[in-house]
């Protein structure tokens, strides 16, 4: 890590197009040695062409590990040497699990205590983190059960990523708005 920089957990939230996966970049960048964490995976068309715009944007510098269900066992390996975890996303990952694990009835649960565990994994090291994450509450509500239990299940790991992290942001066209530093300010 540099000299200045010190472990941290930061959140960068919003809606779709709003800036986020640029905006952690620029976050990430104030390390040495980013390790980039995929979830997504090129099953169309449309995500390869996302996943090489993401690819072409990063530093050549920065490491990509491409994981969409095992975060927290696949990250340890593949850390050596960084100083930054910059994760891309929460909201492919959580919809990756709930997709695997659709008929379980105990897939809510179980999936967070994958988000649990993704947590303490980053209170045993001592990198930064920068997670990203969309704010899928402020929009339709959906018209599938499906829909609306991967809804509700981002948000409850939306806020349990913000409760421990140092940083919250949201992303609003481009801007970020911090908003624990918001939030201190009104107590």
């Amino acid at each position: 890590m540099r000299h200045n920089q010190r472990k941290e957990l930061a959140l960068v939230l919003g809606g779709a197009r709003a800036g986020k996966s640029s905006y952690a970049e620029t976050l990430a960048r104030q390390g040495e040695q980013t390790l980039f964490v995929a979830t997504a995976e090129p099953l169309d068309d449309d995500l390869r062409r996302r996943i090489r715009a993401h690819r072409a944007r990063r530093p050549a510098s920065w490491s990509t590990l491409e994981e969409p269900l095992e975060l927290a066992a696949a990250i340890p390996a593949a850390l050596a040497g960084h100083d930054t975890v910059l994760l891309d996303c929460l909201t492919v990952w959580i919809s990756n699990l709930l997709l695997a694990q659709e008929h379980e009835a105990d897939a809510e649960t179980a999936i967070l205590a994958h988000a649990e565990a993704l947590l303490d994994l980053y209170e045993k090291l001592d990198t930064r983190w920068i997670v990203v994450s969309n704010e899928v509450g402020l929009g339709v509500v959906p018209a599938t059960e499906l829909g609306r239990r991967y809804r509700d299940l981002l948000g409850r790991v939306n806020q349990l990523f913000a409760a421990r992290a140092d940083k919250v942001y949201l992303m609003v066209a481009g801007l970020p708005l911090e908003l624990k530093g918001l939030a201190a300010e009104r107590l």
